[in-house]
């Protein structure tokens, strides 16, 4: 055999080794990724309805693989296997609109009569001058009780600081702690006087800096997107007032599509929900009192409405009572505003249902609620959009599938299908019957990683 022959053949030999060994190598890493049966009773899939009984979910990694019914001994060699016996499974929850670095605790009813904007700005001051390492133990709590009570997926639409949503995103990722995967917003872009007014003029715009950018001309709207991305973010916040003009909120729009971002628009009056619809906005937060023409118009451009009955059957007497004392007169006050509110909300709830507009829910916490995790507190108020009249199925829908759209992640949760995060919670009989079931969850997956299983055998 000629040396170069002989040279060729060791080549040869040499490759034919390198691919044996990396596809052993393949195959061995292959046989590592850990697969989790996870059976139940039901499987309920909130975008048609229908429920799988019994259910068993195959999950490899932190992907789901195979959803179908099974018998026991179907499981694949050497999964770990969940057995949730009677449960009923749903995707974990996605809260569409959350702060969660802030912890407002309600002031004494004669603070509340000296102060603009009493129940929100105290609180709002003090955790902008506060360090921002304590309100990030705070972000950190309200993450992971986000998570146990079946929050996996949350939007944080802004105070959270300059850095605070995006830094807890990350940590959260990298799995320094437990939380909810997190789409964070940074800054919140206002026009000036929207939240606080009257500060020392001398430090203004500091203080202000540290949470808010400004909007005040179409130029300056684009650097305040700019400056958000700077700090990575993954959606972009802005509130709409009187004061914001159409032109300057779709220099926002535009600059942050140009950047692959969705534009969330905190509007609750009708001039500004207007605003919003004729900029272009992705999603309407609130829109209290959004008119049957203005519903038509965000149908027909694809905008969401994110609902947030957050203070529906006076939500404040609930997390007021336990801690201050409220006078007789204006207990009386609360009363008859609540079922003023009330009232209007259930009629909000029809002309939305009525108009067939894409509805997701978010909980707008940022309240301290006595006796509830920041997760038991955020869950309640998605079962507030069920008191004011909405179907039990569209309430999960909008905290399941219809959330997923409105963040642009259909392609990674909101439904329990292959391909998709293993995100999955349980509750213990059907949540159509009872929406309130949904307060008592029993299970939480995340990333195929469990979270907790009341069911698990003590």
């Amino acid at each position: 055999m000629s040396r170069a022959l002989r040279r060729t053949s060791l080549w040869v030999l040499l490759l034919v080794a390198a691919q044996t060994s990396a596809a052993q190598s393949v195959g061995a890493a292959q046989s590592t990724v850990p697969l989790t049966l996870v059976k139940a009773g039901r499987l309920l899939d909130p975008r048609t309805g229908n429920v799988l009984a019994p259910a068993a979910v195959l999950i490899e990694g932190d992907k789901i693989k195979q959803v179908g019914a099974t018998a026991p001994t179907d499981a694949p060699a050497g999964a770990r296997i969940i057995d949730l016996g009677t449960a009923t499974l749903l995707p974990g929850l996605i809260d569409g609109h959350t702060h969660l670095l802030m912890d407002i605790v309600v002031p004494p009813e004669p603070e509340m009569q000296r102060r603009l904007n009493p129940l929100f700005a105290p609180a709002q001051l003090l955790a902008i001058v506060e360090s921002p390492t304590k309100r990030a133990f705070i972000g950190a709590q309200s993450a992971r009780e986000d998570l146990e009570s079946g929050i996996t997926t949350v939007r944080n639409l802004g105070h959270s600081g300059i850095d605070g949503d995006t830094e807890l995103r990350d940590a959260i990722n990298a799995g320094h702690i437990p939380g909810p995967r997190i789409l964070a917003s940074g800054r919140k872009l206002i026009t000036r006087g929207s939240y606080l007014q009257n500060l020392n003029p001398a430090l203004a715009d500091a203080i202000l800096e540290q949470e808010f950018l400004l909007i005040d001309g179409a130029d300056r709207a684009r650097e305040a997107v700019r400056r958000n991305v700077f700090q990575s973010v993954d959606v972009i916040k802005v509130t709409a007032d009187e004061n914001l003009t159409v032109a300057e909120l779709r220099a926002v729009i535009e600059e942050a599509h140009r950047q692959h971002l969705k534009v969330a628009v905190h509007a609750g009056d009708t001039v500004s929900i207007q605003t919003a619809i004729d900029a272009g906005a992705d999603s309407i937060e609130h829109g209290n009192d959004a008119t049957a023409e203005q519903l038509r118009l965000m149908r027909t451009k694809g905008i969401f409405v994110d609902l947030t009955p957050t203070f529906y059957d006076d939500g404040y007497l609930k997390i007021a009572q336990p801690i201050i004392v409220i006078s007789p007169a204006y207990l009386a006050v609360r009363a008859n505003r609540a079922a003023r509110n009330n009232e209007r909300y259930d009629q909000l709830v029809q002309r939305v249902i009525k108009s067939g507009v894409k509805v997701a829910t978010g909980s707008d916490m940022c309240w301290f609620s006595p006796g509830k995790t920041r997760g038991q507190a955020s869950v309640a108020v998605f079962v507030n959009l069920h008191k004011a009249g909405m179907p039990a199925l569209d309430v999960i829908r909008s905290v399941t599938v219809n959330a997923a759209e409105m963040l642009g992640w259909s392609d990674r949760i909101g439904t329990i299908e292959p391909g998709k995060f293993a995100d999955l919670v349980a509750v213990g009989s059907d949540p159509i019957a009872d929406i309130t079931e949904l307060e008592r969850v029993r299970f939480v997956m995340k990333d195929g990683q469990v979270v907790r299983n009341d069911y698990a055998a003590p």
